[in-house]
């Protein structure tokens, strides 16, 4: 049977995965670099180049022998003026939100919203440019993680349907980049990369087959995004159209069949193939900030996560009516606020340390349940992410969003890419826990749920 090998490149790490007849033969993950401060953040593009050859160098000759496909996830929103420096600017990257804001207020938001489904945001590869390009020569590329790692490969600077459709520079509709955005932009096509189908396979350079050992005929499929790959990997494993992941950072996504689009509420929604779309609502506020709350509130890390579940069973539902709004990393869904901003409220002296815990735990809950609310209501949910190692975490979700909750460790990009290429005949997964709702303690979250956020919400919609 062919060997497939999915490499998927996040913002933190390098994930490679060499699978036949669906089972991994070996697996790494090899750490990535970040610089940058509190508004700028980017990768270097040859070191990521640097990391993704000692990665693939690692796998054992025998399994690099035999692979007959290579493919790749890689991380959305990512931009790289291809000058010199080869600077990779990423999602996490604020450097356009003062410009995003005032784009947000002209006659073209709408309409370039509903064109390329990606939400008004500094995220954006769009917003980038319109805050970047007179950094930088007119007539420079404007490319990113996928057309660096796929010029590396083949030789030409490729980026698939799905990673385009995240730019907020790609016409989801007519699959094409949208004339009237780069008008707008004062950008030509030829300044991005050249677009193909996820699917699509092109020949390997020789020298890389060289390099690292391949077949001389192996193939290079371009693949997808990583978060539209881990909706599709759950998806085809589960059945379950609905999922949630919750790592660093959080996103609930639905894949469906037609684009699915809403300005006011600015969910996203990016292509996936012919047959589907993954639409969703990203939160910036996931696991960082329950390793914060270690930080903060733990004298070992390890120990903090360990005592969850007795903190939790400590104390009451509400945290004596203490609230924790979790925006320290600013918001995407439902806020796409960067200057938006957390902490406890209604603090008193009342609470003690167990108290703040249960409330930062509640918080980021109720905050990704309105989430599920936008983008799946009344649905059952695959959930997977470091988050839910902590089976506690995944019976006080269910009770906060009201959903059956299945823990599905398939959600991983490498495992969308290599159903995307085979379709193989599987039965659906088994979810390995099942957490159901307590109704008692679902009714008492709702009732919390109302005024939780009343301020914030009042506030942001003066602005």
């Amino acid at each position: 049977m062919a060997v497939f090998l999915g490499i998927d490149i996040g913002t933190t790490a390098i994930k490679i995965g060499v699978i036949q007849s669906n089972q991994v033969l070996y697996a790494s993950e090899h750490r990535l670099q970040t610089y940058g401060d509190d508004t700028v953040k980017y990768q270097k593009g040859h070191e990521l180049l640097m990391t993704l050859s000692e990665a693939v160098l690692a796998i054992p000759n025998v399994f690099r022998q035999q692979v007959e496909t290579i493919s790749f996830s890689t991380a959305m929103h990512s931009l790289m003026p291809d000058d010199e420096s080869k600077k990779i600017f990423l999602w996490s990257d604020f450097q356009a939100a003062i410009a995003i804001e005032a784009f947000k207020k002209t006659n073209e938001a709408p309409s370039f919203y509903e064109i390329s489904g990606t939400p008004l945001h500094a995220m954006s590869p769009f917003a980038k440019i319109l805050a970047l390009r007179s950094e930088y020569p007119q007539d420079i590329h404007w490319y990113g993680i996928k057309e660096l790692v796929l010029q590396y490969f083949t030789g030409k600077p490729l980026i698939d349907y799905s990673t385009a459709s995240a730019t907020g520079l790609f016409d989801i509709h007519k699959r094409q980049w949208s004339k009237a955005i780069l008008t707008y932009l004062k950008i030509e096509e030829a300044q991005l990369g050249e677009l193909v189908d996820p699917t699509q396979l092109v020949e390997a350079l020789p020298e890389i087959c060289q390099k690292f050992g391949f077949k001389t005929s192996v193939s290079i499929m371009a693949g997808a995004s990583d978060g539209v790959l881990a909706a599709y990997a759950s998806f085809y494993r589960t059945g379950r159209t609905a999922s949630l992941t919750i790592g660093t950072s959080a996103a609930v996504r639905q894949v469906t069949r037609s684009a699915k689009l809403n300005y006011k509420k600015q969910n996203f929604c990016y292509y996936l193939n012919e047959h589907y779309y993954v639409c969703g609502a990203p939160s910036n506020n996931g696991g960082c900030i329950l390793s914060w709350a270690a930080e903060q509130f733990g004298k070992e890390s390890l120990d903090f996560f360990a005592n969850l579940p007795d903190i939790l069973a400590q104390t009451e539902i509400g945290a004596k009516n203490l609230r924790f709004w979790p925006f320290l990393n600013g918001e995407r869904a439902p806020y796409w606020s960067n200057d938006i901003a957390g902490g406890f409220q209604d603090l008193t002296l009342q609470h003690q340390r167990k108290d703040m815990i249960r409330s930062i735990i509640e918080g980021l809950l109720l905050n990704v349940a309105r989430l599920v609310k936008l983008v799946a209501p009344n649905e059952e949910l695959s959930i997977s992410g470091g988050f839910f190692q902590t089976a506690v975490l995944g019976e006080l979700a269910a009770d906060i969003f009201g959903s059956t909750c299945y823990y599905a460790v398939e959600n991983e990009p490498i495992f969308g890419l290599y159903y995307l290429l085979e379709q193989p005949e599987l039965p659906k997964e088994k979810a390995k826990q099942i957490f159901r709702v307590n109704q008692a303690n679902y009714n008492k979250y709702q009732a919390i749920s109302k005024k939780y956020f009343e301020e914030i919400d009042q506030l942001l919609a003066q602005k």
